[in-house]
């Protein structure tokens, strides 16, 4: 087999810990490919300025339908919100901690007016607004490494970023503060991993074997919520799906760039009708967008 991923060290650890779940239940050799995208290629622009639409995976689908890769790994939160019809998620390994993350020298309170933070995210930002932390918002791109060290090192004071890379890439000593769900909402899918074949490929069978129930019941309802709206990262949008007392549970927010809460909605219900709630949550923002 061969699996198809990006070249960040994040991207390379993510697919060779798949690669090592899979050994264990199949003796196929699995080569690594490794592919540029258009979002790895641009380093100089806010995400929410672009068309973000597959940019971090055009190129992937294009070598999964190509048939020169067998299967995909990406970030589950870098998907667009519809893929393409001969394509399919086929596994969504359990998912690791969706929460979001500060990276400083300094403690979320003891940041204020004039610090200087780095971020590229629209809903990042619209956080920082609605607590009114009067920061100047500084754009910042690059791999999980090249952000720290541009806080460490440079004239930044902070960043905020998801704890689940960190966590995977041993570098949980920089974080500062992690932000409870409720009050910095991370992005739909965030944490977890999405793997990806062609609807026609002999190999699903096998690979859907990684996929954990409630993990991809979770981020499917999130990224419903998007999807609903036909959006991606131009709204300041969080969504985070949780099973709680044998309940699901899925919340969402959705913001202005300022930071004015426009509407925020829980759903609560059985895990089987997952999608169903991250829909109804869509259509109620709709009337708000």
């Amino acid at each position: 087999m061969i699996v198809g991923t990006r070249g960040s060290q994040l991207a390379l650890v993510q697919t060779k810990q798949v690669c090592k779940d899979l050994s264990k239940i199949t003796d196929e050799e699995i080569d690594l490919e490794i592919i540029k995208t258009k979002g790895d290629k641009i380093t100089n622009s806010q995400l929410y300025n672009m068309d973000s639409k597959g940019l971090f995976t055009k190129e992937l689908d294009i070598a999964l339908l190509e048939e020169k890769v067998d299967f995909t790994v990406h970030s589950f939160k870098d998907l667009p919100t519809e893929l393409d019809e001969d394509l399919e998620i086929v596994a969504v390994p359990k998912r690791e901690s969706p929460r979001e993350v500060l990276i400083s020298d300094k403690t979320w309170q003891d940041l204020g007016h004039g610090c200087k933070l780095g971020t590229s995210s629209l809903r990042r930002e619209a956080f920082c607004n609605h607590y009114n932390k009067g920061f100047e918002l500084k754009p910042i791109r690059g791999n999980i490494e090249t952000r720290i060290n541009k806080v460490l090192k440079s004239d930044l004071d902070a960043t905020i970023m998801a704890e689940a890379g960190l966590k995977r890439l041993g570098l949980t000593e920089n974080i500062k503060t992690i932000f409870p769900v409720d009050y910095i909402t991370p992005p739909a899918g965030q944490g977890a991993l999405a793997i990806i074949t062609r609807k026609d490929s002999d190999k699903k069978e096998i690979i859907s074997k990684l996929n954990d129930y409630v993990s991809m019941q979770e981020v499917f309802a999130e990224k419903k919520v998007l999807e609903e709206l036909g959006v991606g990262c131009q709204w300041p949008i969080g969504s985070i799906a949780q099973m709680k007392d044998n309940q699901f549970n899925i919340y969402s927010i959705l913001l202005t760039k300022q930071g004015e809460i426009l509407n925020e909605q829980k759903q609560i219900g059985s895990i089987k009708d997952a999608v169903e709630l991250g829909k109804k949550i869509g259509r109620i923002f709709e009337d708000y967008i």
